[in-house]
């Protein structure tokens, strides 16, 4: 018995479908993981979750206590090496930028304290406040997709930007400087 022509043709035509869809979950994918503008002006300014706690020396941080300040509340983890690679630049740009107001936090998710010593003594920043997250449940709170991700709470404890990935000195500029300023 004779297959008529567009069964013949299946094995193509599945192909080009499965494509077709494979090209669409993609691209819906790529799109809700894109991260949001990170314009200040995009979006309203949202409250801080609470952020408080012992730190990684012994000490005690808490968010609430810092406004008056710019806050850089930066997530990471010794096992990325994104993270790895920005933390210089975060903790040269709070070194540079604290007598105008600005502080640095780093949550650290899901680490020992002793993988997080390493990398702070590895990449110069062996001074920065660290909160440790072992169970994530902190970052749950910020609503953290992924490391790094860097948050920046302004003088009012209001949620005002944000950078899923790493920062770079000109995002610093543009997002942060502003706000020292004022």
């Amino acid at each position: 018995m004779r297959r008529p022509g567009w069964l013949r043709a299946g094995p193509a035509v599945v192909l080009t479908v499965t494509v077709a869809l494979g090209t669409l979950v993609a691209l819906g994918l790529r799109s809700s993981a894109t991260p949001a503008s990170t314009d200040p002006d995009a979006a309203a300014p949202t409250a801080a979750p609470a952020l408080a706690g012992t730190t990684l020396d012994g000490g005690h941080f808490d968010l609430a206590a810092a406004r008056g300040d710019v806050v850089l509340v930066n997530v990471f983890a010794s096992w990325c090496g994104p993270c790895r690679n920005e933390l210089p630049l975060l903790v040269d740009t709070e070194r540079r930028w604290s007598p105008r107001g600005l502080r640095m936090v780093g949550l650290n998710v899901r680490d020992g304290a002793e993988a997080v010593r390493a990398l702070l003594d590895e990449t110069g920043a062996a001074g920065l406040t660290v909160l440790p997250d072992p169970d994530g449940t902190r970052s749950v709170d910020w609503g953290v997709r992924g490391v790094p991700e860097t948050f920046v709470v302004d003088r009012d404890g209001q949620i005002v930007d944000r950078q899923r990935g790493v920062v770079t000195r000109v995002w610093l500029e543009q997002r942060v400087a502003p706000l020292l300023a004022r």
